[in-house]
């Protein structure tokens, strides 16, 4: 079915129900994929654009039972936001016809407890990995860097204040507030290989920009 076919809703949907089946044992393309099913796939019309983390134990087309041309993957530490990861959402939703945008975040996350730690320590790191960490620590200082649940809580207010960020971006608040597109956030459990819905909330902060 063509992307532009679906709801929003009905893409939702879709990536959950494969979730549901990854969770059960009873994948419908699994990691069972060949180099003929690549040819298969023909021209792209995928319905969904995920944005996780880097983290190996998240496959994100594994862990939503999806095959070649179903979804668009986006994968950076801790799901941090740059300009080359919004301009690629962007373009899947202008030109691809995507109707969902899903962030992803998953328990136990390495970036962000890399965050909490250098807030407590006041030791930031070099290089690159500082723009990491400063993008994810407006998410720590709101919930309290002292706070012992600091970063399983962390981790949801980041989710949550990026999906506030995209759906604020520009070229997408339009389409967000007419309905044509949803951008979501998740949390998937590391356990049990369960995503689950995070309702959004007010953020003291200003999602990052």
């Amino acid at each position: 079915m063509p992307s532009t076919a679906r709801s929003p809703r009905a893409a939702l949907s879709e990536l959950l129900a494969g979730n549901r089946r990854f969770v059960s044992g009873q994948p419908v393309h699994g990691h069972d994929v060949t180099a003929a099913a690549a040819v298969a796939s023909g021209d792209q019309q995928p319905y969904a654009v995920v944005l996780g983390c880097i983290d190996s134990r998240v496959p994100l087309e594994a862990i939503f039972d999806q095959t070649f041309g179903s979804i668009c993957v986006i994968r950076t530490g801790g799901h941090v936001l740059d300009r080359a990861v919004r301009g690629s959402i962007e373009y899947v939703v202008e030109q691809l016809g995507v109707r969902l945008v899903m962030v992803l975040g998953h328990e136990r996350c390495g970036a962000v407890g890399s965050t909490v730690e250098a807030l407590r320590t006041g030791r930031r790191p070099g290089g690159d990995l500082a723009y990491v960490v400063d993008r994810i620590a407006p998410a720590v200082i709101d919930v309290g860097v002292d706070d012992p649940d600091a970063h399983p809580l962390a981790i949801r207010r980041h989710v949550r204040r990026t999906v506030a960020a995209l759906r604020s971006d520009d070229r997408l608040a339009g389409p967000v507030e007419a309905g044509e597109i949803a951008v979501e956030g998740a949390l998937y459990d590391l356990a049990t290989g369960e995503v689950t819905l995070l309702p959004q909330e007010q953020t003291r902060n200003r999602p990052p920009g």
